[in-house]
């Protein structure tokens, strides 16, 4: 049965990972003969699309106090997103709402908005922000769950940037936008990983409105994969991601520095830097088929973060290219990586533990066109799309 899918992120550039797993659903749902229409955030690095003179305008928390108040009244679902979203439920008619990463540029209100008229409402969750008001589920670097049982910590402990200001607004968002309310307004929420779905249930998220489907690789990435990569692995190991504390590149960057192996990072970040060492390159950010490339010729990628990790592309992106993962035991890794045969897990935040991984990497003959071969089948776009056919048949 054809559908028509309103698919909502609040950016449509690949900005992120939710960024480009929306714009990944857009197409898999096309090319499977869906119709669809974009609903986003107005924003200059936008790709273009027939759909965003019906977008919501920007706000940005960053600027003067008319922008500072135009954001707040954003996450209160207030304002001019009330007109913009309604219209183009009037003109496109979907039968699936599906929403993706919304918080503060956007507004859960759009699920209340779809769900008054009859609509249905799927949300796939990137990150942990309706139990966790801060996203993260850090503090001062530690993961922290107290904020599962009362949202009133974000606003104690200044989660947000250790701001009061800022963490007055998460937790009055927090407020508004409950559990019950949620829960009431959204028919199924899609949890890329089993963990993730585990700490739904933890802070109180009812069973029956969670379902598992992890990410899957972008489309013209595994078709450049299907043949076995012709070159030989090159002498070093690599890292692709946002350079930050919560991704652990400081551990990294102090394993690294006492090891004689070659590391090369893709990203940027608040902790990029020159080169720290003469086997430490810092390569920039780096688009989709730089990326691949990186990927393919490396003996292996690390991930090692030191927060509740989700259901990371970097993973699938790596084992799809026969590239085995040394990622921390956090969050959705492990559930990725077959400890020894396609991977090797280490403790988060160990520097020793991450030392003796990568040793123990570089000194493992794997099989890297079998890792390839069965990855590119687990994390296929038809293996997505059938879970997610029957998310929406049953919400329909």
């Amino acid at each position: 049965m054809s559908l028509r899918v309103l698919i909502i992120n609040k950016f449509y550039y690949p900005r992120g990972g939710d960024c480009v797993c929306s714009i990944n659903l857009e197409r898999l749902l096309t090319c499977h003969g869906h119709t669809t229409a974009v609903y986003s955030m107005s924003y200059p690095e936008n790709i273009p699309s027939r759909w965003d003179s019906y977008f919501a305008s920007e706000v940005d928390f960053g600027k003067g106090m008319a922008h500072k108040i135009a954001a707040l009244k954003r996450t209160l679902g207030l304002g001019d997103i009330n007109r913009s979203f309604s219209k183009i439920l009037d003109d496109f008619k979907p039968d699936v709402v599906h929403l993706n990463n919304i918080h503060s540029y956007l507004s859960p209100k759009l699920a209340l908005i779809a769900k008054r008229r009859n609509i249905k409402v799927v949300w796939t969750l990137h990150d942990y922000k309706l139990i966790c008001p801060s996203y993260l589920c850090l503090h001062d670097g530690h993961n922290c769950e107290e904020c599962f049982t009362s949202k009133a910590n974000v606003l104690k402990k200044r989660c947000m940037k250790g701001s009061l200001v800022a963490s007055a607004v998460a937790y009055i968002e927090a407020l508004k936008w409950n559990k019950d309310v949620l829960e009431h307004n959204v028919d199924t929420f899609i949890c890329p990983s089993k963990f993730m779905r585990s700490k739904m249930m933890q802070a109180g998220f009812s069973e029956d409105k969670l379902v598992v489907n992890c990410n899957f690789l972008d489309f013209s990435i595994a078709e450049r994969l299907k043949e076995p990569h012709s070159g030989q692995r090159e002498d070093y190991y690599c890292f692709v991601g946002r350079l930050s504390h919560e991704k652990g590149l400081d551990v990294l960057l102090e394993a690294a520095s006492q090891l004689p192996y070659k590391l090369k990072i893709a990203g940027d970040g608040p902790l990029m830097q020159e080169s720290p060492s003469r086997n430490i390159e810092f390569l920039g950010r780096l688009n989709a088929l730089q990326v691949s490339d990186l990927l393919s010729k490396a003996r292996f990628s690390v991930i090692p973060s030191q927060w509740y990790e989700n259901n990371p592309l970097g993973v699938i992106e790596s084992l799809s290219c026969g590239t085995p993962v040394v990622g921390a035991n956090i969050g959705g890794i492990p559930e990725l990586i077959d400890d020894g045969r396609t991977g090797l897990i280490f403790e988060s935040g160990s520097v020793d533990g991450l030392k003796s991984a990568i040793i123990a990497a570089f000194d493992k003959n794997w099989d890297n066109d079998e890792i390839r071969e069965n990855s590119l089948t687990r994390f296929s776009a038809e293996t997505h799309y059938n879970i997610l056919m029957n998310v929406y048949n049953k919400t329909i």
